[in-house]
């Protein structure tokens, strides 16, 4: 029997993140005051117009932007459909075409879908073996009726960095917005959205140690694009509602604090650390999914071949990790990102996603091994 039969040992980071203390503190600085609207023009209205000001700063200092650049949203779901529909609406045609990647988030794949119902043509490149997008692709997929380009920044489940700073020096040159969905990357590796070269960036705040429900949609300065959401002139008339003081603090918070964290670099030796224990406990029957080199510091999805994920995960009492493949009435079908990939049913069935986080311990990654 194992010391750690009670313990538990959260791996899953990539799924979500606590919130951090300092982001706890933030909150319960504008708990009770300021509740003003941030709209109103008086004593009460302008500490918490002040609030979000502040964090917006914060936002903006971490992505290296505007301020007024910065659009604060109710997650990163929000902020890429607000990126593809806005783009779509406000440069609508008959022959509408987007470009984007089979290895895309839900939040970016469902709303092409949802555009083209509307009439919008959508090309979905492939990725190669380790999840990456060829940019020479996104040349060829380039059509005069091209609106936009939207392609991840890292992807959720195996970790690979895509080549954006690539693809927006191509998009440049045609004249095409470029779009990235960069939830996973903010605050596990260093960029700017003018290193990017991006037009439209999103984020999601419960991949950064703030809370869900919050998030943030870069667009370039001198990019318009039709809001999502129609009201009120709030966030400068690109997304009505009143603005969610205590959540946009929240965000800001941890931008601040992303911005001075120095333990990636522990992290990444942690992670590499645990692909050494898990090879050499079982060799040629593990096998690592994603870009060796170009990948989250944080990511390990591994597959154990001729098994099943789900069912090792089930096992695995008191770890919490994921796999992107789904189970129904004993079938299991292969994660849409590793079938993209090209990995074989009988090894992407096994796949697992380790992602660690600020909190991970060797002594953790250690005791799971030993479980596996």
């Amino acid at each position: 029997m194992m010391a750690r039969r009670n313990q538990r040992i959260y791996l899953d980071f990539n799924a979500s993140t606590p919130i951090a203390p300092e982001v706890i503190a933030a909150m319960k600085g504008v708990l009770e005051e300021p509740y003003g609207n941030p709209s109103s023009d008086h004593w009460a209205g302008k500490p918490a117009r002040e609030a979000v000001d502040k964090a917006r700063m914060q936002v903006a200092g971490l992505l290296g932007c505007r301020h007024d650049e910065i659009v604060f949203t109710s997650g990163g779901s929000e902020a890429n459909n607000h990126a593809l529909k806005g783009v779509f609406f406000t440069n609508r045609s008959a022959d509408a075409h987007i470009i984007t990647t089979q290895v895309e988030h839900p939040a970016v794949i469902n709303p092409c879908r949802f555009l083209e119902r509307l009439g919008a043509t959508v090309t979905y490149l492939r990725a190669d073996g380790f999840g990456r997008v060829d940019p020479d692709d996104v040349r060829r997929a380039l059509r005069p009726s091209t609106l936009l380009i939207s392609v991840m920044h890292a992807n959720n489940e195996v970790g690979t960095i895509q080549p954006i700073e690539e693809i927006a020096q191509i998009a440049r040159e045609a004249g095409v917005l470029l779009h990235s969905d960069a939830a996973q990357s903010l605050g596990k590796i260093a960029f700017s959205v003018p290193g990017l070269g991006v037009d439209l960036l999103s984020i999601a705040g419960h991949k950064l140690y703030a809370p869900k429900g919050v998030g943030a949609l870069y667009i370039r300065e001198g990019v318009a694009i039709e809001p999502l959401i129609h009201g009120a002139s709030h966030e400068s008339s690109r997304r009505a509602g009143t603005e969610n003081v205590l959540l946009d603090v929240a965000l800001g918070a941890a931008c601040e604090l992303a911005a001075t964290w120095r333990g990636m670099d522990r992290v990444r030796g942690l992670r590499d650390l645990f692909w050494e224990l898990l090879q050499d406990k079982f060799a040629d029957r593990v096998i690592l999914n994603g870009h060796p080199i170009e990948r989250l510091p944080n990511t390990l999805n591994v597959s154990f071949v001729a098994q099943v994920g789900a069912d090792i995960l089930r096992r695995l009492r008191g770890v919490a990790a994921s796999t992107g493949s789904a189970c129904h009435e004993g079938s299991v079908e292969l994660s849409p990102v590793l079938r993209a990939m090209g990995v074989p049913p009988e090894i992407g069935m096994g796949a697992i996603r380790f992602s660690l986080g600020r909190t991970t311990t060797r002594q953790e990654l250690e005791a799971v091994v030993e479980e596996l």
